[in-house]
């Protein structure tokens, strides 16, 4: 250990993260804190990382992170996460920030304060590639002033912010390319809350917790969409149809458009969901290269629309990854057996139920004959706690029936997952 170089003792440091860690680690030695000081480009406060951080007073939190920060020259990544700390003083987070920023690639910033500290302000025009803010408050946001030319991830968890701030702050980011929104407060404005967000450099953006009249996202290089948790009317997406992955889980919307070209959609995962089946098939329908589908706790708003086998098999020739989840609605099974058609290219196949019958393992045994070249099978279900002996045996049956089947398909490695 004698032997290794300071900078090589600086980045062992840096994958501590947590200040308390480098703290103890560089007292072993002058060559250490050496080490530490001028070769350490990673540093974490947080109060998830040690408890007594809660215990503190902010003022004796502050001294100490003021110390332990302006002891460190060429930081590149700051992790100040103080969740159920009181406020911070406004002036000791912006000597923070001052005395980092010339250097600092990386930010992640949940600190509450009084007054708001404007990060935009002082962070901007640097070098920062990773911004993930919370909780804070953004107004009046100028791109021309606060502008980031080098951040490529931007992460904004229960922040305040107007809708045209928002997009003004995405537009101030000329090669921004993730974009994570969690549960933000948007301004309304005439009586309609509306977000436009426009970006040709996009290509993941991950959306939770938002409600919203209309969502308009203009991104002609997005590739991955996932929406969770959110209450939409109208959300529309303007690409150049590079989108791979669509995920929806748990969304209310009543409009949806993710454009015409959807050729290259390789993944889509649809959970929680109710969905106007004719629509949204004619939107995925041309997904030729479609790999990966997952329709799991689906309602159909026209109680007459069935998705069966033969339609999946037919439009997605290259599927390799299936899930379905089993439904029977008015004694109609959806994702039913019609049809001829082998899913010949589906390697790993996911079932699974929410209120179980004795008619499962016979549908899990026909997917089983449509899947010549399966290699994984897994099975998810739920089990209540306070079971009735009809439901004990109808249990006893579907675990038979499964060792029996499985005896048939050696080559395929089963997987039961119970709740």
């Amino acid at each position: 250990m004698e032997q290794l170089p300071v900078e090589v003792i600086g980045n062992i440091l840096s994958h501590l993260k947590a200040a308390r860690d480098v703290v103890i680690a560089s007292a072993t030695c002058k060559k250490w804190r050496f080490a530490c000081c001028k070769h350490l480009h990673t540093l974490s406060f947080s109060s998830n990382d040690w408890p007594v951080y809660r215990d503190l007073t902010t003022a004796r939190l502050e001294i100490l992170i003021t110390q332990t920060i302006l002891q460190i020259s060429g930081l590149q990544s700051l992790s100040i996460l103080m969740e159920d700390v009181d406020e911070f003083s406004a002036s000791a987070v912006i000597a923070w920030l001052m005395y980092t920023r010339e250097t600092l690639r990386e930010l992640f910033y949940n600190v509450k304060t009084m007054p708001n500290v404007n990060i935009l302000e002082i962070c901007g025009r640097h070098k920062l590639e990773i911004l993930d803010l919370s909780p804070n408050s953004i107004v009046g946001v100028e791109p021309n002033y606060q502008r980031f030319p080098c951040l490529k991830s931007l992460s904004l968890s229960y922040v305040t912010i107007s809708a045209l701030d928002l997009n003004l702050l995405v537009s101030a980011c000329p090669r921004i390319e993730a974009l994570e929104l969690v549960n933000p407060e948007i301004a309304m404005s005439d009586g309609q809350v509306t977000v436009e967000l426009s970006s040709s450099t996009l290509k993941s953006v991950y959306v939770e917790a938002i409600s919203l009249d209309k969502f308009v996202l203009e991104a002609d290089g997005i590739e991955c969409l996932y929406l969770k948790d959110c209450a939409l009317e109208d959300f529309e997406l303007i690409g150049k149809g590079t989108l791979k992955s669509f995920r929806i889980d748990d969304v209310s919307v009543i409009h949806l458009d993710i454009g015409e070209i959807v050729e290259n959609l390789e993944s889509v995962d649809i959970s929680n969901f109710t969905i106007i089946w004719p629509k949204f098939y004619q939107m995925i329908s041309r997904s030729s290269n479609l790999k990966r589908l997952r329709l799991w706790d689906v309602m159909f708003d026209d109680e007459d629309e069935v998705v069966d086998l033969e339609t999946i098999a037919t439009c997605f020739p290259q599927l390799s990854h299936l899930s379905l989840s089993y439904d029977v609605r008015d004694g109609v099974l959806h994702y039913g057996l019609l049809g001829s058609s082998d899913l010949e290219n589906v390697v790993v196949l996911e079932l699974g139920w929410s209120v179980i019958n004795d008619l499962f393992s016979q549908w899990v045994e026909g997917l089983l004959k449509r899947c010549p070249i399966l290699k994984k099978l897994v099975i998810h279900g739920i089990v209540s706690e306070a079971k009735t002996d009809e439901e004990c045996k109808m249990l006893a049956n579907f675990t038979t029936s499964m060792i029996e089947l499985m005896r048939r398909y050696t080559d395929v490695d089963p997987h039961f997952k119970f709740e």
